[in-house]
């Protein structure tokens, strides 16, 4: 790799992440391209070297944010709980820790009402994304095909859960939205299919 193709490669790498960070702050509509690239430390006029507009820049820091989230998740879960990693998943996901992030890591409760204003291409993106989430989900639960449903339901109760959460953090039904969640989603993703 030539030393211009490197720098070209750290260029494009530092954007990512500058949006990555707006995106989980700020959601996509509040972010624009110059913040992008000061937050990058590079000027407004080299954005479109690595990007067409902000809608290519923010649908590919969707998916690789949305994705880089959910595939650690799923990796400590299986670390950590390997007989019941879907439980672990819920308890990962539900948790203060996860809601009183400085710095949000799950961009969904950032961009899920930007998206639905937008539509494409971020509606594509995030469908995309969910659909992995669920899959993944679903087979933790196991072969049954009844397992995407409850992984649908697992994901919506999450997202839900953690959004209603972090909108009145600090409050004891905040906290009460989390435990109550963690707990019917565990009894409803543990129960066995009849």
């Amino acid at each position: 790799m030539t030393q211009k193709t490197e720098q070209k490669q750290k260029s494009h790498d530092a954007i990512l992440a500058s949006a990555a960070t707006l995106l989980l702050e700020r959601g996509i509509q509040a972010s624009s391209i110059m913040d992008v690239m000061k937050g990058a430390g590079l000027t407004v006029g080299g954005f479109y070297g690595h990007f067409e507009s902000k809608e290519h820049l923010f649908t590919e820091t969707l998916r690789g944010t949305a994705r880089a989230v959910w595939n650690k998740l799923l990796h400590k879960a299986k670390e950590d709980a390997p007989d019941a990693p879907a439980l672990k998943v819920l308890e990962r996901y539900l948790s203060r820790k996860h809601r009183d992030a400085v710095t949000p890591t799950c961009p969904l409760p950032s961009i899920t009402a930007d998206v639905a204003r937008s539509g494409e291409p971020y509606r594509g993106a995030l469908e995309s994304e969910l659909q992995q989430f669920v899959q993944s989900f679903a087979e933790l639960l196991g072969p049954n095909a009844r397992h995407r449903e409850k992984a649908l339901a697992a994901v919506a109760l999450m997202y839900g859960a953690l959004s209603l959460s972090r909108a009145i953090q600090g409050t004891k039904l905040s906290d009460d939205f989390l435990e109550a969640a963690k707990k019917w989603g565990a009894q409803w993703v543990a129960k066995e299919d009849a």
